[in-house]
């Protein structure tokens, strides 16, 4: 199973995320993990490299699974962990071969055009406390199918 780190910083109330090239959705900086790393490595790691920046203060905020699904047969699955930290050292890329990196204020990722469990998964990192967990099911041309969403929070 494919395991995946993406990580958004949250500064003054604005976002930096990515604009893909391929279907121009937005996504958090992230990728794949690779062998032996921890998930707080890979999330930083990745971001580092997609944005030119080193993150402070990360922590992570939710843990998904993935899953692509065609006429009730699952086709791909794999495992989402979302990262947020407040602010970040370094000036951003303007564009990688990843795609374009740009500050957004946070009340536009309800509209920004992205995956529906991204809105989600990102909505909950800035803006919520505690932890979420979850599965989102898609077609193979990412509609969702089906979002099933869990929360825990710690006493402050």
């Amino acid at each position: 199973m494919q395991r995946i780190a993406n990580l958004i910083v949250c500064k003054d109330n604005q976002v930096l995320l990515l604009k893909k090239p391929r279907r121009n959705w937005y996504v958090a900086p992230g990728g794949k993990m690779e062998m032996g790393e921890s998930i707080l490595e890979s999330a930083i790691r990745e971001f580092t490299e997609e944005t030119n920046t080193k993150p402070v203060n990360t922590h992570l905020k939710g843990i998904y699974t993935m899953v692509i699904e065609e006429n009730g047969q699952h086709l791909n699955e794999w495992m989402l962990f979302t990262f947020i930290a407040r602010d970040l050292v370094g000036t951003p890329f303007k564009e990688t071969k990843e795609g374009i990196l740009e500050w957004h204020p946070v009340e536009e990722l309800y509209n920004l055009p992205m995956a529906e469990g991204d809105r989600t998964n990102l909505l909950f990192a800035v803006k919520e406390k505690g932890m979420q967990y979850g599965t989102f099911v898609y077609t193979s041309d990412f509609k969702l199918l089906k979002e099933t969403i869990q929360q825990t929070s710690e006493e402050e």
